[in-house]
């Protein structure tokens, strides 16, 4: 199956570039009562929410990746893609064709700490 790409845009109304690590997953959904654009397709992340949409104009769809009209009918009403490129303007992902469930464990991963929160291990290293 070829591959599909599309442009993360207007993230800067939310949290920036902060939350957009090379190879982490974004979950994105189909927006239809958006009363913008009837193709919106909103991009969010765990524990963070709406983190941008998916690029539906020519001034801000990156060259060689996907408007939102493009892929709307082309995919499920939530899909997932990978981030593999930042810019000051835009973030280039890959649409990912995996198991939804284990695509939606891997995002989930991507938020989990691994601090040990166990306060005898603290007390034991303070001595």
């Amino acid at each position: 199956m070829k591959e599909k790409y599309v442009t993360i845009t207007g993230f800067r109304a939310y949290q920036g570039l902060f939350p957009f690590k090379i190879g982490f997953l974004v979950r994105c959904e189909k927006e239809p009562d958006n009363p913008y654009d009837g193709e919106a397709i909103r991009c969010t992340m765990p524990m963070i929410g709406t983190v941008g949409y998916i690029a539906n104009s020519t001034g801000t769809v990156a060259g060689g990746t996907m408007s939102a009209g493009r892929i709307y009918d082309k995919s499920d009403r939530k899909f997932y893609v990978r981030v593999l490129f930042t810019t000051s303007t835009k973030i280039i992902c890959r649409v990912e064709d995996g198991e939804p469930s284990e695509l939606k464990k891997e995002i989930l991963s991507q938020f989990e700490d691994d601090w040990d929160d166990d306060t005898a291990a603290d007390e034991e290293k303070t001595e």
